[in-house]
C-alpha cells in the first residue's frame, strides 16, 4: 500500500471514533496492552487518562487516537496490532484495510459493474414469430400426411435447413409415407 502507519490511523480515525464496536471494555484493553508492553508509547499516567470512565468512549478513542499520532509511526502500528489482537471485526472492517484487501485480491480487480447481455434484441414480435413457425411445422406432424395434403413434400422441403441427422429422419419419414 506504501502509506506508513501514521497515515493509515489519520485515514482511519473518522471511522474508529463513530464505530460503536470499540466499546469501554475493548478500548480499555488496547490501552492496557499498549501501556503494559510498550511504555515508552503510553505511559501510565497516560493510561490512567485514556482510561477515564468519566469521559465518553468516542472522545476518548479521538483523543488516543490524536496521542498516538503525535508519537509517531512506531505507536500506530502498535495501536494496529493491539487493535488486530483484541478487535478483529474492526480492525478488518477499516477503510485502509478494505482498500487494502481489494487491491490485493485478484477476484476483485475488475470492480467494473458487469453490463447485462441482451440475447435477443429483436424483440416480441420476433417469437411470436418463431413460435408460430414451430407450432405449424408440430401441427403438420400431428395431423401427418393423411389429413394434410402434401405434407410428406413439406416435411422433405423443410429438411434443407437442418442438419444432416435431422434431414435423414424427415426424408426417412417422408419416404415412408410415399410407401404406403
Amino acid at each position: 500500500m506504501g502509506d506508513s502507519f501514521h497515515e493509515q490511523l489519520l485515514a482511519d480515525s473518522a471511522f474508529l471514533r463513530a464505530d460503536r464496536r470499540l466499546d469501554t471494555e475493548l478500548l480499555d484493553k488496547i490501552i492496557l496492552q499498549l501501556n503494559r508492553i510498550y511504555p515508552q508509547i503510553l505511559s501510565d499516567k497516560e493510561a490512567t487518562k485514556f482510561r477515564n470512565l468519566d469521559v465518553s468512549t468516542s472522545v476518548r478513542v479521538g483523543e488516543l487516537l490524536t496521542h498516538l499520532q503525535g508519537k509517531g509511526d512506531e505507536a500506530c502500528r502498535e495501536f494496529y496490532r493491539a487493535l488486530h489482537l483484541h478487535v478483529e471485526e474492526v480492525y478488518y472492517s477499516l477503510p485502509t484495510r478494505l482498500r487494502l484487501r481489494d487491491s490485493l485480491d485478484p477476484l476483485t480487480i475488475p470492480r467494473v459493474q458487469q453490463q447485462r447481455h441482451v440475447l435477443n434484441d429483436r424483440g416480441p414480435v420476433f417469437f411470436l414469430g418463431c413460435f408460430s413457425v414451430a407450432v405449424g411445422m408440430a401441427l403438420l406432424y400431428y395431423y401427418s400426411e393423411t389429413k394434410v395434403t402434401g405434407g410428406s413434400r413439406v416435411l422433405g422441403m423443410a429438411s434443407l435447413g437442418l442438419k444432416r441427422k435431422a434431414q435423414e429422419v424427415l426424408i426417412w419419414y417422408t419416404e415412408e409415407g410415399l410407401m404406403k
